[in-house]
């Protein structure tokens, strides 16, 4: 199981920094959330660790090897994977190419594919349907899917209740939870903070780019200052906390 340890991680766009003289550590098997309000830099911190927008200084270790300019394709071969806010479907092609594709650069065993049908059975009943006919839900669960064919050590998602209704979180929250049983390492982003809170072993906040609170999810819960970090302070918090969007 990997050991993830991040130092002084800058990461920007252009001439804007976003996320700066960030520290962050992942244990072995630990499930980790990262809270924030939007455009706080939560996604900007997963793509700085995916290579997707290389960091402009400190250092991302894994085992300790660092892994800071790697690319993208990379990282999936040492089994760094993320799963995108907006998914990052092939729409044209059908649900088990889009798996195939997944497990391409690992070689994923056929075995690998029964797996993500028992996880996710109405992906196996969806097979041969292109994944752009499936529906919100079930495309969430289709690209939880392709990143698990990558066969990862570090696996992220970004926001995956976003766009959800209610029934299909809660089903999403169930894989999660039973790959952290299985000791695989998660980050997972939301801006759910309840939702997040509920199932990950300690958490991050992150305002305006930089860590403001980190602690046990329980202790995070707890904490007042929790909604000083959803702009407008507890009253936006609480909408953050409890919301499901449903599209």
């Amino acid at each position: 199981m990997p050991d993830l340890r991040i130092s002084g991680l800058n990461v920007g766009y252009g001439r804007a920094t976003v996320i700066e003289s960030l520290d962050l550590d992942v244990k072995p098997g630990e499930l980790v959330t990262v809270l924030g309000a939007n455009g706080a830099g939560k996604s900007t911190l997963l793509n700085g660790i995916m290579g997707l927008c290389p960091p402009r200084a400190g250092s991302v270790k894994l085992d300790g090897v660092d892994l800071a300019g790697l690319r993208p394709e990379q990282l999936v071969a040492r089994g760094v994977v993320l799963v995108p806010e907006r998914r990052e479907l092939f729409g044209n092609l059908p649900v088990e190419v889009n798996l195939r594709l997944g497990g391409y650069r690992t070689g994923a065993p056929a075995q690998s594919l029964d797996r993500i049908y028992g996880l996710f059975p109405i992906l196996a009943e969806r097979r041969r349907q292109k994944a752009a006919t499936l529906s919100g839900g079930e495309q969430q669960m289709l690209a939880v899917g392709r990143a698990l064919m990558a066969e990862p050590r570090l696996l992220m998602l970004d926001e995956p209740s976003i766009g959800l209704a209610p029934l299909i979180v809660q089903e999403i929250l169930r894989v999660i939870g039973q790959l952290k049983s299985e000791g695989l390492t998660i980050i997972l982003v939301e801006q759910n903070a309840r939702l997040a809170l509920s199932v990950a072993d300690r958490g991050y906040v992150l305002e305006v780019g930089r860590i403001v609170l980190e602690g046990s999810s329980a202790e995070l819960s707890a904490d007042p200052r929790l909604s000083q970090a959803y702009l407008g302070g507890a009253g936006d918090y609480a909408a953050a906390r409890d919301q499901v969007y449903v599209d």
